[in-house]
């Protein structure tokens, strides 16, 4: 059987997914035609009903739980490691009012933290969509007041002359008590519970491979990485890839559902449906 997957060329993302990709970790019975993209527009692939195996935005997942489920591992969740808003001069989040705002599109996540923290403030900015690393140029060059920056801009935003206005991923663990669910794995229901149980493993078993042998994916992560310096790459895999990327667990699943949720309502759908993320395995992260 051959299945296609999807995923994004950032650090983390190559990183989990090398073995699978490259052989070294397998799915018994099964083949990938691996496909790599921003996340807006894998977000917008998983809309279409495109990919077998998808890493979309967790906000991007809610849209789309009637085809697809949520895999427990390969996703991106944890504490300090949510999107930023930075800004060259822009001092308060009221100034933002009517002005044009960056972000990285409209079904990520980062997006959604960043609409619900306006709503409370009863903040209406002017939302102007932007491949992810084109969002910081734009700041910069004064063509958007802020931007909604996610992925290694965590970490290099000081170097465009850019301050940080507001830790948006601070601001949702302080409301939910909750770390924040980023990024998941979504694959299509049809395919069956028994072979989503498998490639589920095959991701934990990319992941394990990954940590044991970090050489034998350092080249295939370079080639993909928009930001080449080395000490950013590791920076950016020790921040989003985490125990969670192995199995969401408990408090990531609360996060996850708690996230989804939001993103329903924003969208004007009805609840949750049933088992949208897959049962938990028998194997416990680290066993």
């Amino acid at each position: 059987m051959r299945l296609s997957l999807y995923y994004s060329p950032c650090p983390n993302d190559t990183f989990i997914f090398h073995a699978l990709a490259a052989g070294l970790a397998t799915v018994p019975g099964v083949d990938f035609d691996v496909t790599l993209a921003d996340v807006e527009r894998l977000n917008e692939a998983a809309s279409a009903g495109l990919p077998d195996v998808c890493k979309v935005s967790v906000a991007a997942a809610a849209l789309v739980l009637d085809e697809y489920r949520i895999l427990r591992a390969g996703g991106a969740l944890g504490r300090g490691v949510g999107p930023i808003l930075v800004s060259r001069d822009v001092e308060r989040l009221e100034d933002l009012h009517g002005r044009r705002v960056a972000i990285p599109g409209r079904r990520t996540t980062a997006n959604l933290i960043f609409g619900l923290l306006c709503q409370e403030r009863g903040i209406t900015p002017r939302l102007v969509e932007l491949v992810y690393d084109q969002i910081m140029p734009a700041v910069t060059a004064g063509d958007c007041a802020a931007g909604v920056v996610i992925h290694e801009g965590r970490f290099t935003f000081a170097e465009h002359g850019l301050t940080r206005l507001l830790d948006l991923g601070a601001w949702w663990e302080q409301e939910r008590n909750l770390p924040i669910p980023l990024g998941c794995i979504v694959m299509r229901r049809s395919l069956g519970s028994d072979l989503a149980q498998a490639v589920n493993a095959g991701i934990r078993a990319s992941l394990e491979h990954a940590r044991a042998h970090p050489e034998a994916s350092r080249e295939y992560i370079r080639s993909h990485a928009q930001e080449m310096d080395p000490i950013v790459i590791a920076r950016h895999i020790e921040t989003f890839v985490t125990e969670a990327s192995l199995d969401l667990g408990p408090e990531g699943q609360t996060a996850a559902l708690a996230l989804l949720a939001e993103a329903r309502r924003a969208e004007g759908l009805g609840e949750l449906p049933d088992d949208v993320i897959l049962r938990e395995c028998l194997r416990r992260p680290g066993a």
